[in-house]
């Protein structure tokens, strides 16, 4: 039996990359932003089941900027601590300032699969300045156990928990899931 290897359609991410990514994160360590959660509720209804959730993100971080909004992008925001969307391909995501230590994902069904997908790859939430974000690598369906709950993520983030600390424990089932980005990073300790 003879294996062979796929060969990649967009280049592997790049060491000064991946170098960069981390420097973001230590950066954000014991920085204490004051950036905007964004919880964009989106046209597209499959992907759009975890905006359900969001009222509970009000109530979880309390003294925290919080924006709920109605719309399949943000653009030109400045201040962009956490984005939260619904979309199998989202725009303009690099028009966006994320501070260091932010987070954001795009629930859908390939977000994880990093290369050679119909649909956004999670890396471009790093490429656009994000240090952490979240995809599936397999279809999950649109059950948002599947997918990290924004009112988890910001309690525990923001109690001082590092990035993949309060990204696992915001997923429910995380089986099918991958993160990516610096998990050390730790902005709110």
């Amino acid at each position: 039996m003879r294996i062979r290897w796929r060969r990649w359609r967009s280049p592997p991410p790049r060491f000064p990359k991946a170098r960069d990514l981390i420097e973001r994160g230590i950066r954000s360590d014991y920085d204490r932003p004051q950036g905007t959660a964004y919880l964009l509720s989106t046209s597209d209804v499959p992907r759009n089941a975890r905006a359900a959730n969001y009222a509970t993100v009000l109530a979880a971080v309390p003294d925290f900027a919080i924006e709920q909004i109605q719309a399949d992008k943000l653009e030109n925001k400045r201040d962009v601590m956490f984005y939260f969307t619904g979309l199998a391909q989202v725009e303009n995501i690099r028009s966006n300032r994320f501070l260091p230590g932010a987070v954001a994902d795009h629930l859908t069904s390939f977000g994880g699969m990093l290369t050679d997908s119909s649909q956004m790859s999670s890396l471009r939430w790093l490429e656009a300045g994000a240090t952490g974000s979240y995809g599936t690598v397999t279809e999950p369906c649109n059950y948002t156990q599947k997918f990290p709950h924004p009112a988890v993520l910001l309690h525990h983030y923001r109690r001082g928990d590092t990035l993949i600390e309060a990204y696992w424990k915001s997923v429910a089932w995380p089986g099918q899931g991958m993160f990516i980005g610096e998990p050390l990073a730790k902005p709110f300790r």
